[in-house]
């Protein structure tokens, strides 16, 4: 499994908190904001369409994601955010791609910056990463979920691929119907735990040791932990034993 899908899973095990998940609803609020510059109609605006369907699945409310719309389209005041993608390496060699929703670029630079100072890894020249991966949507199931059922729900929605993770699943979509198939696991009665259109790489680089998993997975977790940044996407691949004690 794919570092990002995997460390989706770890992170949903651990429990969301309040402050954590207000801190998500903030990085949504701004998505909704940046993509409604582009018009507030989401049946025209396919990017704001997309950002209010990943909203919604986090279960944040439709007040919340109307406030974030009109600060976009302007009907109410707003900050101007600039979109920029940083690319770097964890650790061990571990590509990472930040996506980052800023309105200060030097600020949000010098903090990403600080980041891999502390805790090892570098920057990389736009392009030295970004290489390797591709945007595809993926779904992570539950465990114990029926094979069959995901199967049938997810393919007759137009899903690209099912695979079996052991004990649960990993649905691969194209981008533009990943929340589509998502609604179609829901009214299967398939417990989802994530869905996203996230950058994946087929590049995996393994990491074997406990040691080298909790030094990556504290530079993603502290990139992740700055407000300016809405996801941390990885090539890290690790055995679940691994990653379970790197987490703990």
């Amino acid at each position: 499994m794919s570092g990002h899908s995997k460390w989706a899973t770890i992170k949903h095990k651990k429990g969301a908190a309040d402050k954590a998940r207000g801190k998500l609803f903030a990085k949504l609020a701004r998505q909704i904001e940046v993509s409604a510059k582009g018009g507030g109609d989401i049946d025209a605006n396919p990017t704001l369409r997309t950002a209010v369907q990943k909203a919604k699945a986090a279960r944040m409310t439709n007040d919340a994601i109307d406030r974030a719309i009109k600060r976009g389209t302007g009907e109410v005041g707003g900050d101007s955010y600039e979109s920029i993608m940083y690319e770097g390496y964890a650790p061990g060699g571990v590509a990472l791609m930040i996506d980052v929703l800023t309105d200060n670029r030097n600020r949000t630079g010098a903090e990403i910056r600080g980041v891999f100072t502390k805790l090892g890894g570098s920057m990389a020249e736009p392009g030295a990463v970004s290489w390797q991966f591709a945007r595809r949507g993926v779904i992570v199931t539950g465990e114990g979920v029926d094979e069959d059922t995901v199967m049938t729900a997810a393919l007759e929605a137009g899903a690209d691929d099912v695979v079996d993770e052991g004990a649960a699943f990993r649905v691969v979509t194209d981008p533009s119907v990943v929340f589509d198939v998502k609604a179609a696991l829901d009214d299967a009665g398939v417990e989802v735990i994530s869905a996203d259109a996230p950058l994946v790489s087929d590049n995996l680089v393994p990491v074997t040791d406990s040691g080298d998993a909790r030094s990556v997975l504290r530079v993603i977790e502290a990139l992740e932990d700055n407000d300016d940044v809405q996801d941390v996407f990885s090539n890290f691949d690790m055995a679940d034993d691994v990653l379970e004690a790197a987490a703990s």
